[in-house]
C-alpha cells in the first residue's frame, strides 16, 4: 500500500454536486490520493461524512476554495460553476496547486491567462469539456475525420437548467476541430436571408447549436457531410456520474507531470 507520505492531497471544489458525489468516494478509496478539503457554498459548515453519507472523517465542509485549500495541498478539481471557476483555478495556482477544471463556462482568452500564470508558477493545469473516456473518443475521431470531410457542425443537448451554451466539451470540440482546418460553408450565417440566429453560433468558422431540455443528460454529436455521403459521431451520456471519475482521476494521477494548460484528458493518453 502506498504510504502516507506518497499520497497526493486533493481539495474538491464542488464536492456535493452530481460528480462530486461520485467522486468523494472514489478519492478516499484510492491509496494514492488523500481528500483534504472539500468545497460546497450550499453545505458549508457540515461534514462532508453527514452530507453524503459515507465515511470522511474530519472533513468539514467549507464555503469557498480560499477556506478550503491547506498549505500541503498537491491538486485542487474543480467541479463548480462558470462564476466562480476561474477565480478559483487563478487562486490555487497563486498558491502554486496544480489544478484539474471539470467546470465549463470558461473562454479561450480565460484559458490563454491560466496557461500564463501555471507558467509563471510552474505547476500543471488540466482541463477538460468532458471526462468520459468515450467523450475523448469522439474528439479524437471527429479530429480524424475532419481532415477528409470539409463541412460539418456541431451540436450538444443538455438538461434546461445548464446556463452556459455551448458547453465545455462543445468549445473544446469545436477548438480542436479548427487547428485541423475550417470547413466548408457555401452560404455563410451573415449571408442567411432570415434570422441569421438560426443557424446557431458561429465558433472558429463553425456552426455550433445548443439544445436546452428537460429529460436530457448530456449528448454531443459532430454532424458530417459531402456530396452524396454524410457521417454521424454522436456521445451520449447516462443519468449517472460514474463515466468522468475515471478519467478525473486518470488526470489527477497526472497533472503534476508537466507544466502550463493542457486542455483535453486525450493529452495525457496514448491514443
Amino acid at each position: 500500500m502506498t504510504t502516507k507520505s506518497k499520497q497526493l492531497n486533493i481539495c474538491l471544489a464542488g464536492a456535493t454536486g452530481w460528480v462530486g458525489r461520485a467522486l468523494v468516494p472514489a478519492i478516499l478509496k484510492a491509496d494514492d490520493l488523500n481528500l483534504t478539503g472539500a468545497v460546497s457554498r450550499t453545505d458549508a459548515g457540515k461534514k462532508l461524512s453527514d452530507v453524503l453519507g459515507i465515511r470522511a472523517p474530519g472533513i468539514i465542509i467549507r464555503g469557498s476554495v480560499s477556506e478550503a485549500l491547506t498549505k500541503d495541498c498537491d491538486i485542487l478539481i474543480d467541479y463548480t460553476s462558470p462564476e466562480i471557476v476561474k477565480h478559483n483555478v487563478l487562486f490555487a495556482i497563486e498558491r502554486k496547486v496544480n489544478v484539474v477544471i471539470g467546470t465549463s463556462g470558461l473562454t479561450d482568452k480565460d484559458f490563454d491567462e491560466i496557461d500564463k500564470a501555471a507558467k509563471q508558477q510552474k505547476v500543471g493545469v488540466l482541463a477538460a469539456g468532458n471526462f468520459a473516456i468515450t467523450a475523448v473518443l469522439l474528439q479524437r475521431f471527429a479530429e480524424i475525420a475532419a481532415h477528409y470531410v470539409p463541412h460539418w457542425e456541431i451540436l450538444d443537448y443538455t438538461n434546461d437548467s445548464k446556463t452556459d451554451a455551448p458547453s465545455g466539451t462543445a468549445l473544446e470540440l469545436a477548438s480542436r476541430l479548427a487547428r485541423v482546418r475550417k470547413p466548408i460553408v457555401r452560404i455563410p450565417a451573415d449571408k442567411i436571408i432570415g434570422d441569421k440566429a438560426s443557424r446557431g453560433a458561429s465558433l472558429h468558422g463553425m456552426q455550433v447549436h445548443s439544445v436546452r431540455l428537460p429529460g436530457y443528460v448530456f449528448s454531443f454529436e459532430v454532424l458530417f457531410g459531402s456530396k452524396d455521403e454524410r457521417l454521424t459521431i454522436r456521445h451520449d451520456a447516462g443519468n449517472s456520474a460514474d463515466p468522468y471519475v475515471e478519467g478525473t482521476l486518470m488526470a489527477v494521477k497526472n497533472v503534476k507531470s508537466f507544466t502550463g494548460l493542457r486542455r483535453g484528458l486525450d493529452s495525457i493518453m496514448e491514443i
